[in-house]
């Protein structure tokens, strides 16, 4: 039996069906951003790209936190 995915990456498979991008071009897009701060990309991708609000917290969550791991 294999876990169901938790956290933000619960997310990826609706964010990928209802905005036509795979998350690794909405991850280097967030990565490229001269943004820093997690709420404002959040509100960059919001605004920029049309993301609701659950799903871009969730990208940046996740982008953020792999990169503070590598």
């Amino acid at each position: 039996m294999t876990d169901a995915v938790k956290g933000p990456a619960s997310y990826f498979p609706s964010i990928e069906k209802k905005y036509g991008r795979p998350v690794t071009e909405w991850k280097e897009l967030i990565r490229s951003s001269p943004l820093t701060g997690h709420m404002e990309i959040v509100s960059w991708l919001k605004t920029e790209h049309g993301l609701g609000h659950g799903h871009a917290n969730a990208l940046v969550a996740h982008t953020l936190a792999e990169d503070r791991a590598a």
